[in-house]
């Protein structure tokens, strides 16, 4: 293992040895390594380094995976809702208890600050097995009283309805955020009863391996989590076209969402998408600067723009604008940009070369358009995958660094005059994950947060969430809502009964 381990965690130091040398599939209870022994390297993006291999499942190993989660089902779904419920509380305990070393993980294989899996994202994780631990408990039917009256002479119509888990779960989840978007997943689909197979991004499938090692540890019986490692275009298109599957859950870009789509046909699998986004950040004139600034700032440059919420346009009022947008190009410009697991790092790598490319190729074509840089605009760094964090002005409308995901740290700044023209360019786009609005006006909040097309709006605020708060979008950003209640119905079926008694 070329990766110095020398500043980890002896619990990181372990799991590696045990689980980043090709031996990551779980089937059935059953730790194993890749049935062809193909394996692909999980690269440190902070370094550019390579941390372990990872199995690469082939198609035997995910009908394997899917037939165990089918034989388990049926038992897990018959285990009452307090036993589902108290192995979930379980595994939260375990993730606190491991918090450090899952922090470590995270930041390893995605490149994020270790202050942001360590205070933010790994709790959330955390969070979404006790809530559905509750949720658990909650699931509920109705008694109706229908009209039918042909029923026998003498007697009653009885009509109730049930709910029932959905099945066998394909869970798909992305790089950017792995550990609390595989337990937001994980988490509402094992409190319904259904069981999983659970497919991690090839770039982050670290903390799922750990995360499975904890759940088995908190009493999951064996094929009711599964995972399955490996490529997209391979493992993971297996795993989205198989007939065994009765639902897919997804994460990912709105290109890939169509695949799974696609995949879907084969047998009308539910779907869930949490897709693309391209949010816009408004700045009213009677906005609190002190805290719009900074707000707005931290919604592109968290996780350095990797994040399908990102605050990506912003919007300033033309009598304010040179201000806010040169308060947030100062702020980018103070940011430490530095390894993940630095201290005092305040933004890290990119997820990958890559994407760095990627991010890179957005911010060259924006510059050929005539687009200007206030700060940034460049990859830097002789090892890793580094993107300066970027403010991006003299834009237009059409163009694509304005209307594309770039999914990186890349702020693209416009004015506006009144508040009809802003709601219209806030709306203008094929996404609608989410918006914030930063206004000292009632009015202001209350008429814009009903008239922008997002499946959140935050006032004076971005990406606040709980566990208890539904994620979703509009439009082209997805079908279904993670995490809240709401989330729970992803994975149940109604059932309606009529008995003449």
């Amino acid at each position: 293992m070329s990766f110095e381990l020398d500043n980890l965690s002896p619990q990181t130091k372990a799991f590696l040895s045990r689980r980043a040398t090709g031996t990551g599939l779980l089937v059935d209870g059953q730790w194993l390594a890749a049935a062809a022994g193909q394996t692909f390297a999980t690269i440190d993006p902070g370094s550019g380094l390579e941390i372990g291999q990872i199995p690469a499942a082939d198609t035997t190993q995910v009908d394997a995976a899917v037939a165990a989660a089918r034989a388990a089902q049926k038992g897990w779904a018959a285990t009452v809702p307090a036993e589902r419920a108290r192995i979930l509380w379980k595994i939260a305990d375990l993730i606190e208890a491991h918090i450090d070393e899952l922090a470590e993980l995270e930041t390893l294989d995605q490149g994020k600050p270790l202050f942001v899996g360590r205070w933010a994202e790994i709790p959330g994780a955390a969070a979404q097995f006790r809530f559905f631990a509750g949720q658990a408990m909650a699931i509920e039917g109705s008694t109706l009283e229908s009209s039918i009256n042909y029923q026998p002479q003498g007697k009653q119509m009885r009509t109730w309805t049930v709910r029932e888990a959905v099945g066998v779960v394909a869970a798909i989840v992305p790089w950017n955020s792995p550990l609390v978007l595989t337990a937001m997943k994980l988490a509402p689909a094992l409190a319904a009863g259904c069981t999983v197979v659970l497919k991690p991004a090839e770039d982050t499938s670290l903390t799922a391996m750990r995360l499975v090692e904890l759940m088995i540890e908190a009493g999951v019986p064996n094929g009711v989590i599964n995972l399955i490692t490996g490529l997209g275009a391979q493992t993971g298109a297996a795993l989205a076209n198989h007939p065994g599957v009765d639902k897919i859950a997804f994460t990912g870009s709105t290109a890939t969402g169509r695949a799974v789509l696609d995949a879907a046909k084969t047998n009308f699998k539910r779907v869930t998408l949490e897709l693309g986004g391209k949010s816009p950040s408004i700045v009213m004139p009677d906005a609190d600067l002190s805290l719009a600034i900074p707000g707005v700032a931290n919604a592109i440059f968290f996780n350095g723009g990797q994040v399908c919420i990102a605050g990506s346009r912003l919007y300033v009022h033309r009598s304010i604008h040179d201000q806010v947008v040169e308060g947030v190009a100062a702020y980018a410009k103070g940011l430490k940009v530095g390894h993940g697991l630095s201290p005092d790092t305040q933004m890290g790598p990119v997820v990958s070369a890559r994407h760095a490319e990627r991010v890179e190729g957005f911010l060259n074509r924006a510059k050929a358009d005539g687009a200007t840089m206030l700060t940034g605009g460049e990859r830097f760094g002789a090892s890793g995958a580094f993107i300066q964090p970027t403010v991006v002005v003299d834009v237009k409308p059409d163009m694509e660094i304005v209307r594309e995901e770039v999914f990186g740290p890349v702020l693209v700044a416009q004015a506006f005059d009144d508040a009809e023209e802003v709601i219209a360019a806030a709306n203008d786009s094929e996404y609608g994950l989410a918006a914030s609005v930063w206004t000292e006006g009632f009015s202001n909040a209350h008429r814009m947060s009903s008239a922008i097309k997002a499946g959140t709006v935050w006032i004076n605020c971005h990406a606040m969430y709980d566990a208890s708060l539904a994620i979703g979008g509009v439009k082209q950003s997805g079908w279904g809502r993670d995490s809240g209640k709401q989330a729970l119905d992803n994975y149940l079926e109604w059932k309606t009964v009529c008995a003449v008694v």
